[in-house]
């Protein structure tokens, strides 16, 4: 575990994001890429597609037309990778990452607000909720199709903070992805990034509040943070 910040402050909210973070979703997507790149007869090699993960759909094609030329079949790719995805999801390929529900049930005794904020559309992201069987859970989900920009981009951060009616600043967001800590940085929360497929790199270790190594860990820190923090009438303002 690393901790680059030790300050204690209440927390009022975690945002979520998802795939990587609450579903085990991003080698799925990664092997759909290459598959829906083999279709068309292109190479899609795992670095490249490690670099786009945590980037919403509009700039992934984006990135596709820088790589491989303005002839790029991208939206061709776009449905294909749709295509590989669902077959996967649909074969009993997703799950939970561990410790979601532990860490949920955490949220909900203690009363403490949630939220997702995913760079995923929202009808793949109510799907794919919804097979894992947490979609009930939220109360609140931000996808790209609710926002103009996307991660990196704080926009998403920002409006799930404004859907709890908490401050950013007081809001905790989990992220596994370079663009999602970005993200959550820019929008003035602490981000605890979990890794997944992507190490953690020196900006994320400078950028993140702490780097752990699953949910669990993250749970160990609201309990440390629980402890840690000044009770609500000795705040000064």
């Amino acid at each position: 575990m690393t901790k680059t910040d030790q300050t204690p402050r209440p927390i009022e909210a975690l945002i979520f994001d998802m795939d990587g973070l609450l579903l085990d979703s991003e080698l799925l997507s990664m092997d759909a890429l290459i598959s829906a790149g083999a279709e068309l007869g292109y190479d899609m090699p795992r670095a490249f597609c490690l670099s786009v993960i945590g980037s919403p759909m509009d700039r992934c094609a984006e990135i596709l037309v820088e790589r491989f030329g303005p002839d790029f079949p991208t939206e061709r790719l776009v449905a294909l990778h749709a295509t590989h995805l669902q077959t996967a999801v649909a074969t009993g390929g997703l799950e939970m990452k561990l410790g979601v529900l532990e860490l949920l049930d955490l949220l909900d005794r203690r009363g403490i607000r949630y939220a997702v904020a995913t760079s995923s559309g929202r009808a793949r992201t109510l799907h794919h909720l919804e097979i894992v069987g947490i979609v009930q859970r939220f109360a609140h989900i931000v996808t790209r199709d609710d926002v103009t920009r996307g991660k990196p981009h704080p926009e998403p951060y920002l409006t799930a903070a404004a859907r709890l009616e908490v401050l950013p600043e007081a809001c905790l967001a989990l992220e596994d992805s370079y663009n999602g800590v970005r993200a959550a940085h820019a929008a003035g929360m602490r981000v605890i990034m979990v890794p997944d497929l992507l190490h953690a790199t020196d900006e994320m270790r400078g950028t993140a509040h702490r780097i752990v190594d699953s949910l669990h860990d993250v749970i160990a820190f609201l309990d440390e943070n629980d402890q840690a923090a000044p009770r609500a009438d000795n705040l000064a303002r």
